[in-house]
């Protein structure tokens, strides 16, 4: 979620309730916009709106609904899929999360069924870079890093199943699968 500014590097100095205040806490500075940071959220808008599997109408269901593997599935740093226990004892500082892009069970508004690539995202909420081990070939074979929050040099990074690649400290990586 964008709140108005968001975009520019507003910050509000940490306030979410600025509404109420008519000074510089509210103020948008346009003069000092960060042009890095609001073109990379004009891409992100884009990328969402040309990729369906990002703008859901249904919740996800956990289930395969017709297609190969589950419309959603969370997995673990060492690319398994987590289990019951995982959720229960905590995953760590990890995780990752498949996005079947075959499981758009919403038609369109022509009532054609909307289909997309696959995605992994992969969180690293820890202070250090982590290794993240791409799933068993169930999952895809071949992963192409089409976004990452933390250095775009490595976007174009192709991962091979049961391969690891490195996630930087507080970022997130976008995966599409390819093979």
């Amino acid at each position: 979620m964008l709140l108005g500014g968001d975009e520019m590097g507003r910050t509000q100095g940490g306030s979410n309730n600025a509404y109420c205040q008519d000074n510089e806490t509210s103020w948008f500075d346009w003069e000092h916009e960060d042009g890095a940071l609001l073109a990379f959220t004009q891409r992100l808008i884009a990328f969402r709106r040309t990729h369906p599997v990002f703008r859901r109408r249904h919740f996800f269901h956990g289930a395969s609904l017709g297609a190969d593997g589950p419309d959603i599935a969370w997995l673990r740093p060492d690319g398994s899929e987590m289990s019951e226990q995982d959720w229960s004892s905590g995953f760590g500082k990890a995780i990752g999360v498949f996005l079947n892009g075959e499981t758009i069970s919403s038609p369109d508004t022509r009532g054609q069924r909307v289909v997309d690539d696959s995605f992994l995202l992969l969180f690293n909420a820890h202070h250090e870079p982590l290794d993240m081990t791409m799933p068993e070939t169930r999952w895809g074979t071949r992963w192409l890093r089409v976004l990452d929050t933390a250095d775009a040099f490595n976007e174009g990074e192709a991962v091979d199943a049961g391969h690891t690649t490195s996630v930087d400290a507080r970022s997130l990586a976008l995966l599409r699968r390819t093979g």
